[in-house]
């Protein structure tokens, strides 16, 4: 009965719960359960809070009992990554300058998740300041995946794609720069999601207008995912950038529709990037599922060629802001980090001026593009998940990589056009390495992008396949 509960979709369990079948006490008892026999080998939950969890669930169920309305979320276990601020829950950002830190408010999100019902288990584990990919950090250490221990879950939630994996949590929040939501779901044949910015304010923020980096949902499943959705969106006045729509609009069940259209077929990216051969296999071999499901197909993609220039400004304007922190920390922060910071200080108002109207020429193009075609398909990841042991990949495609950053070209390219794009299973290796596929859908079209995804994931049910180790 554990394990079965362990992977039950959130949307079922929130029936069972909702029809009284169940308790939020057994649930949670269950994913308990499951966090104690599998977490250590893989770490994906780096802080744990089972007393309060159980408190909350006590509580959870008390109120069910009397008749008080609950939210949409009502007893349903998660974790939060361990970069979102959380009252009274350690919260490390994965470095050891914040080893101790505690907070005392909710991160926005993390506020409306508990309003909606939720009871958190703890924290997912993230890379130094989500700097990277690849899960790893001085505090807790490297997270595995699921699917081989001896490979990357991806990052930088890969923490949170591995928990999901594992079953040791239906739901689990992450965020997203250059594809921290997306790389890792790929990599551990899981959901995520990064919405348009604006879905999911993100307060509180020094920078409330900022596009680059968004909050976001992931789960096994994209009913699941839409579902911890429809708790985390909706405007908030103090955000500029907030988009009117209240998140209940995006709760499953989808509305119906049967309208197919056009995809721009980018299994390669046309060439644009190095992938690794196996990743186009499988994605190519996904291709016959959407015309199968009455889609057009066509060879396309988008011209993105000033993407490089606006990520790699705008991210090293973000990771200026880490600067003084540096400063007074001299040691303390690793190589990849401090890079970030220096080129960040070496930005001028051309650079940042020249970003921007490069960033404006993409979404107009991006906007014509959209004319035509109604969903972009290519893969998330350009590599299948790489060896733990590397800090990133060096080559991709025989082609070397100089930075960090190089290797996540498929993510970032779509990070800078404002669209939102989610990664959702879509069929594995040879080795039996898991490959996501990144659909990416006009700013503002969400739910779009939710009922595409949906569709396929209904047809292939890839996301079935569990990892061997958390049988």
């Amino acid at each position: 009965m554990s394990d079965d509960l362990c992977f039950t979709s959130a949307v079922e369990l929130a029936r069972r719960l909702g029809s009284g079948e169940i308790s939020a006490r057994e649930i949670l008892a269950a994913h308990l359960e499951q966090i104690a026999a599998v977490n250590a080998a893989v770490n994906a939950i780096v802080t744990l809070v089972p007393e309060r969890a159980e408190a909350a669930a006590r509580a959870a169920d008390d109120a069910f009992a009397r008749g008080v309305p609950v939210g949409p979320l009502h007893g349903l276990p998660i974790a939060h990554k361990d970069l979102a601020l959380t009252a009274g829950i350690r919260t490390t950002m994965g470095s050891s300058i914040f080893a101790d830190h505690v907070p005392d408010e909710d991160e926005l999100f993390v506020e409306r998740i508990r309003s909606a019902g939720a009871i958190v288990v703890g924290k997912t584990n993230t890379p130094e300041f989500g700097t990277g990919s690849h899960t790893f950090n001085t505090v807790f250490g490297l997270t595995k995946n699921p699917y081989d221990l001896a490979r990357s879950p991806g990052g930088s939630s890969g923490g949170a794609a591995a928990a999901l994996a594992c079953g040791m949590v239906p739901l689990a929040d992450g965020s997203d720069v250059g594809g921290s939501l997306r790389n890792p779901a790929s990599f551990c044949n899981v959901v995520g999601f990064r919405p348009t910015p604006g879905r999911v304010p993100s307060w509180p923020s020094d920078d409330p207008a900022q596009v680059l980096g968004v909050d976001g949902p992931m789960a096994r499943t994209v009913a699941d995912t839409a579902l911890l959705l429809s708790a985390m969106a909706g405007p908030d006045p103090r955000i500029p950038i907030s988009l009117p729509e209240p998140g209940a609009d995006f709760a499953p069940p989808f509305p119906h529709d049967r309208s197919r259209g056009l995809v721009a077929w980018a299994s390669d990216a046309a060439g644009t990037m190095p992938f690794d051969p196996e990743v186009v296999r499988v994605l190519e071999g996904a291709r016959p599922v959407f015309e199968e499901l009455g889609w057009r197909t066509e060879s396309a993609f988008p011209n993105l060629s000033e993407a490089r220039r606006v990520f790699l400004v705008e991210r090293a304007r973000m990771y200026a802001a880490l600067g003084p922190l540096m400063d007074a920390h001299p040691g303390q922060m690793k190589a990849t980090v401090v890079w970030n910071i220096g080129e960040g200080r070496r930005l001028t108002e051309t650079d940042l001026t020249e970003a921007e109207r490069l960033r404006a020429a993409i979404r107009s193009r991006m906007a014509v593009f959209f004319e035509r075609f109604d969903v972009l398909v290519m893969p998330v990841a350009q590599v299948p998940p790489f060896d733990a042991d590397l800090e990133y990949p060096v080559e991709v495609g025989g082609q070397p990589m100089d930075t960090y950053l190089d290797w996540m070209e498929s993510c970032w390219c779509i990070t800078v056009t404002g669209s939102p794009a989610i990664s959702v299973p879509c069929g594995f290796t040879p080795d039996g390495l898991p490959v996501g596929m990144q659909i990416v859908g006009r700013p503002g079209e969400d739910l779009r992008v939710l009922q595409v995804a949906h569709a396929f994931e209904a047809a292939t049910q890839v996301g079935l396949r569990r990892p061997e180790m958390s049988i």
